[in-house]
């Protein structure tokens, strides 16, 4: 499997993906946006873009679609659930379809409510995992619920998918947020020397080069893994007395989601 991510240099920050099979040079876009870049890129590399997959129905998602499909014939995959909100779905997506690309690429599609309802995350069947998260799961932080979410479903695909997944399983969000996250995860656990490093060494960060984070290194360095860290409760009763002196993991982590909605 080969992977290029595009960073879109956009207000938004999106990055989007192609994932090739080296032997066929068919290719799979996920989210692609700056259809433009992705298009040049999929011909300077030789490939043939025939599938594109929408990780979900936002605008700066879904914008690129047409264009795409115009250029290249491909076919828009998304969640089952997001027919109506994205017009260019041929195929819709339930937990556990596989997405075939080429002959050596098989993407399992996880179904992973929470930033919206119809929201699915892409896991390859590699020797090293690579998950495409798109606003799911940020580098060091986690998705808000403003447009069609819900928090307590988030958690839910946190605690029920996303802690589950093996720690070499490399992370590819939907945007660059990094250094904001890292800077939250500190503003809540001052004390985590990971978080303090990797934003010292990331400081300077192109993101055209990003650099692509493990879920271990997530488990370090993301607050919304570290429900069950003594100072990042200590601090959250601090700010919500409310919650008592042994809150939950989802209390931990919905506290957190609502403190980062305004921070």
């Amino acid at each position: 499997m080969i992977v290029r991510q595009i960073w879109t240099g956009n207000a938004y920050r999106n990055f989007n993906y192609l994932i090739a099979c080296e032997e066929t040079g068919e290719a799979l876009a996920i989210d692609p946006l700056d259809h433009e870049k992705c298009l040049a890129k999929a011909r300077d590399e030789g490939w043939e873009i025939t599938q594109i997959v929408n990780t979900h129905e936002h605008d700066d998602h879904t914008g690129g679609n047409r264009p795409v499909m115009e250029a290249t014939g491909a076919r828009v995959l998304a969640h089952q659930g997001a027919g109506k909100s994205i017009p260019e779905m041929s195929v819709g997506l339930s937990a556990g379809d596989v997405i075939k690309v080429g002959k050596t690429v098989e993407l399992e599609a996880l179904d992973t409510p929470g930033h919206t309802m119809s929201h699915v995350c892409l896991l390859s069947h590699t020797e090293t995992p690579g998950l495409f998260c798109g606003d799911t799961l940020f580098n060091a932080g986690a998705g808000n619920c403003h447009n069609g979410g819900h928090p307590v479903e988030l958690y839910e695909t946190f605690a029920g998918q996303l802690m589950k997944l093996t720690d070499d399983t490399l992370i590819y969000p939907g945007h660059d947020y990094l250094h904001n996250n890292l800077q939250f995860t500190l503003d809540r656990e001052p004390g985590n020397s990971s978080a303090q490093e990797l934003l010292d060494n990331t400081f300077d960060q192109d993101p055209a080069d990003a650099l692509v984070t493990s879920l271990a290194m997530e488990r370090e360095v993301n607050t919304f893994f570290r429900l069950n860290n003594p100072e990042v409760i200590e601090q959250l009763i601090l700010k919500f007395p409310e919650i008592g002196s042994k809150p939950d993991p989802k209390t931990v982590f919905l506290k957190l989601r609502e403190l980062r909605n305004s921070w």
